[in-house]
């Protein structure tokens, strides 16, 4: 899983993140390029497009008859992870909330940026990354995004066995 998330978990707000920090989104291109994304419909809409040097795949309860050619629809997220095995790339869940609840059991690292602020009108959030389940492996040195002023920093989690 790989998310950009606040200080009091949040991760959206109208179907739009709540910043827009440049390093975060190199950060998720790099990551997730040549990999397998995973998101709800309703990401894939703010998203507009699927994003290039990816499969994707779209949860949705409908057919997946309005989805661009070459983006694959899925009726659950046990489904798309069947989808995604297929596939033989590593695979990243990108969102939404709803998308990252169910997915989270299944989930073996979390890549996720924090953002240090709190965001009090969000609409959607992380789930909690609770010690006794996840390991903090890395992370980054602070960073400080030159166009909004938010710090950030780039965290990894495993799984705990």
């Amino acid at each position: 899983m790989i998310a950009a998330v606040s200080d009091n978990r949040a991760i959206g707000r109208g179907n739009l993140m709540p910043w827009h920090i440049s390093e975060d989104l190199k950060y998720f291109k790099r990551i997730t390029t040549g990999g397998t994304v995973i998101m709800g419909r309703k990401t894939f809409l703010s998203i507009g497009r699927p994003l290039p040097g990816r499969k994707n795949i779209v949860i949705t309860r409908g057919d997946g008859s309005g989805l661009p050619e070459g983006v694959a629809a899925a009726g659950s997220v046990e489904d798309a992870f069947r989808l995604a095995e297929k596939e033989g790339r590593p695979c990243f869940v990108i969102g939404g909330g709803e998308i990252y609840r169910q997915a989270i059991q299944h989930a073996d690292r979390l890549y996720i940026t924090r953002v240090h602020t709190c965001i009090p009108d969000a609409d959607t959030f992380f789930p909690e990354i609770l010690p006794e389940h996840w390991e903090k492996i890395s992370t980054s040195e602070k960073k400080t995004d030159p166009e909004s002023g938010l710090s950030f920093e780039f965290a990894v989690y495993e799984r705990v066995k």
